[in-house]
C-alpha cells in the first residue's frame, strides 16, 4: 500500500476554512485530519462538533479525527453524527481502552489509539489486533509547529515488528513535525499514514506540497 498523507485542519486558515477543504479535496491527500483539543488533556482547545459538521459539510475525502481529549467515551456518537470515519483516542486517555474501541467499531467508524511521546508502543500489544491504527505523536500533543522527536523513528520500527508478530492489520499514522526533510526516512522506517499542519498550510503551493509529500 501506498502511504497516505492526511493534512491538519489545526493549521487551516480558519477565516476561509471552506477554502482549505476545498483545496485538500483537490490534492492527493488521502484524509483530512482533524484535532480535538479539550484545554484538560492537553493545555490548548481546539475544534467543536460544528465546526466537523462544517468541515464534513464539504469534505470528499475521509475525516480522521484525533480526540486529545478527557472521558472521550462520553462523546463517541456525537463525533459519529459529526461526520468523523475514523476515530482515534489517546492510550493514557482511556483507563478502559477495549471498551473504548468496541463503542466507536459499533458506531461504523474505525478505530485508532494515540500514544504521546513518552509511551511505549509495548503496552499496545494486547490492543493492537482490535484496532485499525496507531497514532504516535512525534512531538508533544497540545500545538501545531514543535520539532520533531528524533526517537520516534525507533518507535515506528518496535511497533512495526510488533504488528508483524501479531500478524494485526493496523497502520501507523505519524502526528508532528512531519515535513518533506523527513517524510521519506519516516516512511522507509514503517509508517503508512503522515500528518502534516504547517509543512502544508505554511506553503506557497500547499497542492504541490501534498504531491511532493506522496512521492516514494
Amino acid at each position: 500500500m501506498s502511504h497516505l498523507i492526511a493534512p491538519s485542519i489545526l493549521s487551516a486558515d480558519f477565516a476561509n476554512i471552506q477554502r482549505d477543504v476545498e483545496m485538500i479535496n483537490k490534492s492527493e491527500a488521502d484524509w483530512f485530519h482533524v484535532d480535538v483539543m479539550d484545554g484538560m488533556f492537553v493545555p490548548n482547545i481546539s475544534f467543536g462538533f460544528p465546526v466537523i459538521k462544517a468541515i464534513k459539510k464539504h469534505a470528499i475525502k475521509p475525516l480522521d479525527v484525533h480526540l486529545m481529549i478527557v472521558d472521550p467515551d462520553r462523546y463517541l456518537q456525537t463525533f459519529k453524527d459529526a461526520g468523523a470515519d475514523i476515530l482515534t483516542v489517546h492510550y493514557e486517555a482511556c483507563p478502559h481502552l477495549h471498551r473504548t474501541i468496541q463503542a466507536i467499531k459499533a458506531l461504523g467508524m474505525k478505530a485508532g489509539v494515540s500514544i504521546n511521546p513518552h509511551t511505549s508502543v509495548n503496552l499496545l500489544i494486547d490492543i493492537i489486533s482490535d484496532i485499525d491504527l496507531v497514532l504516535i505523536m512525534s512531538v508533544n500533543p497540545g500545538f501545531g509547529g514543535q520539532k520533531f522527536i528524533e526517537n520516534t523513528y525507533h518507535k515506528i520500527a518496535m511497533l512495526r515488528e510488533i504488528i508483524r508478530t501479531t500478524k494485526s492489520k493496523a497502520l501507523i499514522e505519524i502526528d508532528g513535525g512531519v515535513d518533506l526533510n523527513n517524510y521519506a526516512k519516516l516512511i522507509d522506517t514503517g509508517a503508512n499514514v503522515l500528518v502534516a499542519g504547517n509543512t502544508v498550510f505554511s506553503s506557497p503551493n500547499p497542492i504541490q506540497t501534498i504531491s511532493d509529500l506522496k512521492k516514494i
